[in-house]
């Protein structure tokens, strides 16, 4: 049986990273998302078909999470040198272009298995998605398969649900009211 995750204290982590722009090299630890709402996801490879459609995509509505105080984490087991080389890759040419957030190396594998998502036999990660609250506890949690993208639009629903601070039924949306008990 899997250990708990969501409710508690989301597992500590610290990893090079490559910013959007994919020129400067950084590190990033869990305590630099102290205040702010931290949607962090996996996926497993660089330079493959269905991962670039999500990381542009989440891209494209970072606005929608800087309005929610939220910031967006890129995880997968490449390095943050290959990282770099993706971003500076253009789309046409199978890359990303660039990006309004960094992308994170995990080579280690150690923060992919303390959030349960890594594939041990292969060394990669599944899609996992989680969503830290500023005071870094984990609310929200959502592992697919690799061949099954994720919906940004549904990760800002559910981002606003949390924060709205009430009890949201099924496809609650911001506006809608929260259920009384």
């Amino acid at each position: 049986m899997a250990e708990r995750l969501v409710g508690v204290q989301a597992p500590y982590f610290e990893m090079k990273t490559v910013d959007g722009e994919g020129k400067e090299f950084g590190k990033v630890t869990l305590d630099q998302y102290t205040g702010k709402w931290l949607v962090m996801f996996f996926y497993p490879l660089d330079f493959t078909f269905v991962c670039p459609t999500e990381i542009t995509g989440f891209s494209k509505k970072i606005e929608g999470f800087k309005k929610l105080n939220a910031e967006v984490l890129g995880v997968s087991t490449d390095s943050e040198h290959s990282h770099k080389a993706w971003i500076n890759t253009v789309q046409e040419q199978g890359g990303l272009g660039k990006l309004a957030f960094p992308l994170a190396s995990d080579m280690t594998q150690k923060v992919a298995r303390d959030y349960g998502v890594l594939i041990e036999e292969e060394g990669i990660a599944l899609r996992g998605l989680f969503i830290i609250d500023p005071e870094g506890i984990l609310r929200y949690s959502v592992v697919h398969d690799l061949n099954v993208g994720r919906s940004v639009d549904e990760t800002l629903r559910v981002l606003q649900a949390l924060q709205s601070g009430g009890l949201c039924p099924i496809d609650w949306e911001p506006g809608d009211e929260h259920l009384e008990v």
